[in-house]
């Protein structure tokens, strides 16, 4: 090989290797980054987004353990899968020496179970899944609990999220268990009980359920609270209830594979996001509660107000919030496929 030849190699080699501490992978659920904090995170860093989306909890888990934590550099796992992917080796532990905006967030949040010392995941939005109504259709006053989502008038009417540990979680809760259960018994009591509902499912919905409801499609079933603020900015009539029995109660957390090959960019996209300007913008925009207390600050008062992003004490003294149930994961699994199979 000649010098220019061996000079140009070289140089190829930079650029690729400088192309790589410019990029970012980010896999997260649908719809829940503003897309112009990502567009003004890429101007201001020079860094690349490259930004794909999955269903649910389910669909990343399985994806990234099948990849063994390779090709992507931030995921945005509920607050049980940190517990289960960290156990796992899945997640690589946070430098939060990088993170000078950590102190944004209210310690409500930090240094619980599923993760002591958040040194796998950093807090990013919170929220809950209760039931939608449409008040067109359905006075919602009539709708009080989970429980009145078996009555049979509803036949082939209802939406449920699409997500396991939620519907188990309405079941639980109508049966008085704790939605972190890991006794067979009782998880089996709850899948029984679906089962009795099954009639009564229109559909699961894994994206964007504010979407059936604003179309018509459906009047009553599960829906998160962040998609109920969005919706109502569109139709006021979609009106959110927090069950009797208890809503269910989620965080969804920043993490970053163990196979991550941009963990730089990594930490500089978690930071940048836990900026309070940034954190005003995603309440704004998506509707969900956010840890960032310096973030709360900057809400408009009608925000910072509104009872479906942060709930009333009444609500929250009754809030359970999701964990890691170990291997009785298996146990609800196998009871999800067989009422979504119908077998």
């Amino acid at each position: 090989m000649t010098k220019t030849a061996r000079f140009a190699a070289l140089l190829l080699l930079a650029s690729s290797a400088l192309h790589a501490e410019e990029k970012l992978v980010v896999y997260n659920w649908a719809q829940y980054i503003p897309e112009s904090a990502v567009t003004d995170f890429e101007k201001e860093t020079g860094i690349d987004v490259e930004y794909s989306t999955y269903e649910n909890n389910e669909v990343m888990y399985a994806k990234v353990k099948l990849q063994q934590g390779k090709g992507y550099d931030v995921i945005v796992p509920s607050a049980y899968l940190v517990s289960k992917m960290r156990q796992e080796g899945l997640l690589q532990k946070i430098d939060k020496t990088k993170l000078t905006n950590l102190k944004n967030l209210s310690a409500d949040l930090l240094d619980k179970p599923y993760d002591p010392g958040n040194d796998y995941s950093i807090p990013y939005l919170w929220g809950s899944t209760g039931i939608g109504v449409n008040a067109k259709e359905i006075d919602p006053s009539t709708i009080t609990s989970w429980a009145d989502l078996w009555d049979e008038k509803w036949q082939g009417k209802l939406l449920l999220t699409d997500d396991v540990r939620e519907v188990f979680h309405m079941a639980l809760k109508k049966n008085g268990f704790s939605t972190n259960t890991t006794n067979p018994d009782e998880i089996k009591i709850a899948y029984e009980d679906l089962q009795k509902l099954m009639p009564n499912v229109l559909v699961f919905n894994a994206d964007a359920p504010r979407e059936p409801f604003m179309a018509g499609d459906v009047d009553l079933g599960m829906i998160w609270s962040g998609e109920v603020t969005m919706a109502q900015q569109e139709n006021p009539d979609i009106k959110y209830i927090f069950p009797k029995e208890g809503a269910g109660f989620w965080v969804d957390s920043f993490t970053i594979p163990t196979g991550a090959s941009n963990v730089a960019n990594a930490h500089k996209f978690i930071d940048y996001m836990l900026r309070p300007e940034v954190g005003q913008k995603v309440v704004e925009e998506l509707g969900y509660s956010t840890p960032n207390t310096a973030a709360q600050a900057l809400l408009s008062e009608t925000l910072r107000n509104n009872p479906v992003i942060f709930p009333p004490a009444d609500v929250m003294s009754k809030a359970e919030f999701q964990n890691d149930v170990g291997d009785a994961t298996k146990i609800y699994d196998g009871y999800w496929e067989k009422l979504k199979t119908g077998k």
